[in-house]
């Protein structure tokens, strides 16, 4: 009788030590995986990248931070000789370079007209990180006279 209670007990803390290794484990590498990466954001407008292309004196500049555990990305985006006032700032997406993608979402204009700015935050679906990240999102910049855009922008990143 003490044989087969000694085998269960050892069976028992066999399972158990296998089990707890397993729960440390699991711990650890859930807490690998929320550590959250810093981006920067970066990319230089012209109606020369516009599809097609756009005879503007126009150009823009965008800045940023993207945080990966958040969703959050914070942006700055300035204009200047643009043909008539900013009527939006688009986030479009995926597409590469010089190819057309989907409206994501569209940015606030803080300081409107030919010379202006677009600065605040937001948060990304999964699916635009991912557009974000892999560098298949672009911005453009919309005029009255240049109802689909008059600058555009493909948005770069780096690792902090």
């Amino acid at each position: 009788m003490k044989t087969g209670f000694f085998r269960r007990n050892a069976l028992f803390i066999l399972l158990a030590s296998f089990l707890l290794s397993a729960a440390f484990i699991a711990c650890s590498k859930d807490d690998n995986t929320n550590n959250s990466t810093m981006y920067n954001t970066s990319g230089n407008a012209s109606g020369s990248q516009q599809s097609p292309p756009v005879t503007t004196s126009g150009s823009g500049v965008l800045t940023g931070t993207y945080n990966s555990q958040t969703n959050n990305w914070q942006y700055s985006v300035n204009w200047t000789t643009l043909t008539s006032p900013a009527t939006l700032v688009e986030v479009h997406g995926p597409a590469a370079p010089g190819v057309n993608g989907n409206l994501l979402f569209s940015l606030n204009i803080t300081t409107p007209g030919v010379n202006g700015s677009a600065t605040g935050n937001v948060t990304l679906t999964p699916q635009q990180e991912e557009y974000l990240l892999s560098g298949e999102t672009y911005y453009t910049i919309l005029t009255a006279a240049n109802i689909s855009g008059e600058i555009r922008g493909q948005v770069v990143v780096s690792v902090q």
